[in-house]
């Protein structure tokens, strides 16, 4: 398939920036303001740089050569795309099997949905419409957080594992009891250090809540987004209108919002958070692969 066309602008600008075309130009105005004739001499400068410009656009070597000159401008990484990509990598390589299959999974489906909208838009050919530029940012978001929430409730799940909260509130219990006995006593060494060990033990169980409490929340929010990548990636054929995508989309992102707070509390247990905040490309990516 061949770059899509750069246009006439950027032809001309191509050719009047060429240098050898810079020197002669200004070089030969210059030499015409000089002579003791610039009133007939620069019209004839200019009129033979139209000609130039017009004669070096017009040959299809140039013009293919612009082409691919722009088609890689577009397909160049943005600063930081680099890094997006590795930290994609990092975090799928990072998942359990059974994680890591399921995100596959979904990005596969969307990919299948796209596909299969590119041939019911005629698009087969391999072009990208208004409502695809739309659609894959907003799908590579969702996909991006679904990654990061699985990642999360990886790590949630492997310290709830290593913890039992009814052995910690057991431990509570006993710690109190012998508080109890050490005040009767009237020792206060064992009462402050039962003290000390009494509040570290409360705030073990407080952190084994609030885990239990998000991976439920991560669990409910990770089935939630996933509903919303395959309804987006499903329009993608049972509806080609830009606006209406646009318009779905927007509602989506808005819908996003706590779902990042989310994320970004959940920061030091997926090393994942505001210093990562690009997305990467993870269709385009999946369609690589």
């Amino acid at each position: 398939m061949s770059p899509t066309p750069a246009g006439l602008w950027r032809y001309l600008r191509e050719a009047f920036l060429y240098r050898w075309n810079l020197l002669f130009f200004l070089g030969g105005t210059a030499a015409a303001v000089l002579s003791p004739f610039p009133d007939g001499l620069l019209p004839i400068v200019c009129a033979a740089e139209l000609v130039y410009l017009g004669g070096l656009t017009a040959l299809p070597r140039f013009r293919a050569a612009i082409d691919a000159r722009a088609h890689a401008e577009r397909a160049a990484p943005e600063p930081g795309a680099a890094a997006s990509q590795q930290a994609l990598a990092d975090v799928v390589r990072a998942l359990d099997p059974p994680a890591r299959q399921r995100f596959e999974r979904l990005r596969a489906r969307c990919l299948d949905m796209q596909r299969l909208a590119q041939g019911v838009g005629g698009a087969a050919g391999g072009g990208t419409s208004r409502a695809d530029e739309i659609r894959a940012p907003a799908l590579d978001r969702l996909l991006w957080a679904f990654l990061r929430l699985l990642a999360s409730q990886q790590a949630l799940r492997r310290f709830l594992s290593s913890a039992d909260e009814a052995q910690i509130q057991h431990g509570v219990d006993d710690l109190r009891v012998r508080q109890e006995e050490a005040k009767k006593r009237g020792d206060e060494r064992i009462v402050r250090s039962v003290s000390d060990a009494i509040a570290t033990s409360e705030l073990r169980l407080q952190n084994f809540r609030k885990a239990a409490s998000n991976a439920e929340f991560v669990g409910v929010e990770l089935d939630r987004i996933e509903g919303k990548i395959q309804a987006i990636s499903e329009m993608a054929v049972s509806h080609q209108d830009p606006d209406y995508i646009s318009s779905q989309v927007d509602s989506v992102a808005e819908s996003m919002a706590h779902t990042e707070a989310a994320i970004r509390e959940l920061h030091q247990i997926t090393g994942l958070g505001e210093e990562l905040s690009a997305t990467p490309a993870i269709l385009s990516a999946g369609a690589e692969r």
